[in-house]
């Protein structure tokens, strides 16, 4: 599978799972999507668990104040009438279960490029040279993202404004933290692009790198994104 293959079939599956109105159009497209995740010939539990873990916290607010609180679904409320919390329930499901699928499809992709650097994966990209370069430094961040928590963290910790621990300090000063990581963020970004990615002479390199053409979609790809197809298809007749 290629890059361009991938990035099409999940493509195609958020727009599926975005046109898709109830659990069984929904239930089509996750079986899709666990079909391409099994294609990869991966262990697909962490990527299950994954999504699972971004789904759950939702799950359980939405649930709080649509089931618990309100006790009928939007559409209930828009039609002025009395409602019951299974509808609730039912919208709850529909709305966890589709932005599961869509961490599961992100997922589900990057299994097919176990062994892939991300700068290699943009590079096999059918986009213009600029947006692959902007792709490339952001996510570069990423990492620069993590640094900087780390050090606003110590640095809190050691100033005595929060504590390595849960805390009612923490809670207090979470704001703190936030504004210490963004000010990190920003001060390493700024010493990048000014020192280190001249000196490196970093632009240069990377347009060198992301001058290679993209391979032409292979036969995988046209089969993944037929089942796509098919999925989003059958997700729209359902509705």
């Amino acid at each position: 599978m290629t890059p361009n293959g991938a990035v099409i079939f999940g493509l195609l599956v958020i727009a599926g799972t975005l046109i898709a109105r109830d659990l069984v159009a929904l239930g089509i497209i996750l079986a899709v999507t666990l079909i391409f995740a099994l294609g990869s010939r991966r262990r697909i539990l962490g990527a299950l668990s994954w999504s699972a873990a971004i789904v759950l916290p939702l799950a359980l607010f939405m649930a709080l104040v649509w089931i618990g609180i309100v006790g009928r679904a939007p559409a209930e409320i828009t039609a002025s009438v009395e409602g019951s919390r299974a509808a609730a329930a039912l919208y709850v499901a529909a709305m966890c279960l589709r932005l599961f699928v869509i961490a599961f499809a992100i997922q589900a992709t990057f299994l097919h490029f176990p062994e892939w650097t991300p700068l290699r994966f943009v590079a096999g990209l059918t986009a213009p040279a600029i947006v692959k370069k902007l792709l490339v430094l952001t996510l570069s961040l990423i990492e620069t993202i993590l640094q900087a928590v780390d050090r606003a963290r110590t640095a809190l910790i050691a100033a005595g404004i929060i504590t390595r621990r849960h805390s009612w300090r923490n809670l207090r000063h979470g704001w703190l933290l936030v504004q210490t990581v963004w000010l990190t963020v920003v001060m390493i970004v700024i010493g990048r692009t000014r020192d280190k990615w001249p000196v490196e002479d970093t632009l240069a390199r990377l347009d060198r790198v992301l001058a290679d053409s993209a391979p032409r979609l292979s036969a995988v790809d046209l089969e993944c994104m037929a089942l796509a197809i098919a999925g989003a298809a059958a997700a729209l007749g359902l509705r």
